[in-house]
């Protein structure tokens, strides 16, 4: 038997289908779902994700401090010996620039610390972003997922998964 994945969403996963293509008011299906497989555990996301969301002040900051509870802490000694990894993994990789390392270092910078937890407690990562080799100005998720054996996925991977129906 094995044990179903939980999936940790980036912040993008979040925005974009906001503003872009699962609005409230069109799609409240989405919304719901994400709330009821939160409920189940198989869905969360981090702290740092909401306090990027929380410097908003559109329809989602109102979803995520009303209905979606799931957001777990990055302050444990696990997520921040992986971090720490990260930065040292980040700043040796000569593909990325400088300031593509300093983007990736700041304090409020949600992505690192998804990928610290992912890979400290055996979590799927969802992010819009897409693995990219030749990449030099932004470390995306998927290349520090790769670097670090955590899987990383899409929302309508996820949601396949889920075997979630919209409709």
């Amino acid at each position: 038997m094995s044990i179903s994945p939980v999936y940790l969403l980036d912040a993008n996963v979040l925005i974009s289908a906001a503003r872009l293509y699962y609005a409230f008011d069109i799609v409240p299906g989405f919304w719901n779902t994400l709330v009821q497989q939160a409920s189940y555990g198989k869905i969360i996301s981090i702290d740092r994700v909401c306090d990027e969301i929380n410097r908003g002040d559109d329809e989602l900051v109102t979803w995520i401090n009303g209905q979606f509870n799931s957001f777990v802490s990055t302050d444990n000694p696990d997520v921040l010996g992986k971090y720490r990894e990260m930065m040292m993994w980040a700043y040796n990789q000569p593909q990325f620039t400088d300031a593509a390392k300093d983007e990736f270092a700041r304090a409020d910078y949600a992505d690192p610390w998804i990928v610290a937890y992912a890979a400290a407690h055996s979590c799927v990562v969802v992010t819009l972003e897409e693995l990219k080799f030749d990449i030099r100005r932004k470390i995306p998720i998927p290349n520090v997922c790769k670097a670090f054996g955590v899987d990383s996925i899409n929302t309508f991977q996820m949601l396949r998964s889920l075997e979630v129906r919209l409709g």
